[in-house]
């Protein structure tokens, strides 16, 4: 059987598209159970799951925890809020004291960005990051691209439009590599405030302009504006941001083509894309939703067979 090249999945930039192939082929199996009578298979029975979330979360916490019970694993949920970390106990002590309970895999959201590496390097079990602040998050990445390539056969060659909030976003960070990776075209477009500088290194172009961008993309996928993670004024008012770059169905019935809208959740409607926009057939928002499980349950499963159940995870 073919495995990932990665003990874990700690983002995308450390995976090669052989793996993200790989983990596509096998979401391809689960897309399959989770649409049977009876969704549950016994994949992972003798494995427990900690989910580690110490930055809230409902859609990708609801999602992996779905995902585990599908596939037969105990799972475990923690959340920083209740915690002892709120008494100042350390991240590692924190993760060590639950893979003392004999956990083999810890899926971890941190609000600080390289949370997962640095845990990587302290504990044995293995890890998947749920995001890490502004740095990346993979699994959501994979369901973006595996979401293209089921509705349009192929990645490679297409053009994809990642606008909005790029500066804040790990999202568009992940997308951008595994987009690449997978040979697509890459352009960003949103405020200049909220583009990275260094953002054409990563080998996408840079627009200002929505309405040239929708006219070049065969698929637009939406940011939301993170405004939690904003310690000044990136734009004048969200009315103006709005007007420049927000979606409407105006807009997309003006392109003399049909494009794919995807947006990673949750949605401002009225702000990044209008409601009749978020409702309309071009908009496979709901799809990625449920490729979010079928992707998840692929890199558990694949993740979980570089397990040595030998191997005791206390350090």
């Amino acid at each position: 059987m073919s495995e990932l090249s990665v003990k874990h999945l700690l983002g995308i930039k450390y995976i090669t598209e052989s793996d993200i192939h790989l983990i596509f082929e096998t979401a391809d199996h689960f897309k399959e159970v989770i649409n049977r009578s009876i969704k549950k298979v016994p994949s992972l029975r003798d494995i427990t799951i900690a989910n580690l979330f110490f930055e809230n979360s409902t859609r990708t916490r609801l999602s992996f925890e779905l995902a585990e019970k599908r596939l037969s694993a105990d799972v475990v949920n923690f959340s920083a809020s209740s915690s002892s970390v709120k008494k100042g106990e350390t991240l590692v002590d924190t993760v060590n004291n639950i893979l003392s309970m004999k956990v083999d895999m810890v899926v971890m959201r941190h609000p600080n960005p390289g949370a997962g590496v640095f845990l990587s390097r302290h504990i044995e079990a293995n890890i998947v990051n749920a995001g890490d602040g502004t740095h990346e998050h993979p699994t959501q990445a994979l369901l973006d691209c595996y979401s293209i390539r089921e509705r349009l056969g192929d990645v490679s060659g297409k053009n994809v439009a990642i606008v909005g909030d790029i500066l804040h976003s790990r999202v568009a960070l992940s997308n951008i590599f595994a987009l690449k990776k997978l040979g697509a075209n890459v352009t960003v477009c949103g405020p200049k405030t909220l583009l990275p500088k260094y953002i054409e290194d990563l080998g996408v172009s840079v627009e200002t302009d929505l309405k040239k961008t929708l006219n070049w993309c065969h698929v637009v996928n939406m940011l939301r504006v993170q405004h939690e993670r904003m310690d000044i004024n990136y734009f004048p008012t969200t009315r103006e941001y709005t007007q420049q770059f927000g979606l409407n169905k105006n807009m997309l019935d003006k392109l003399d083509k049909e494009i794919l809208v995807m947006h990673p959740g949750p949605i401002n409607r009225g702000v990044e894309i209008t409601s009749d926009v978020a409702d309309c057939d071009q908009a496979i928002i709901l799809d990625q939703v449920e490729n979010g499980v079928a992707i998840r349950m692929a890199v558990l499963y694949l993740l979980a067979s570089k397990i040595d159940k030998n191997e005791d995870h206390k350090l």
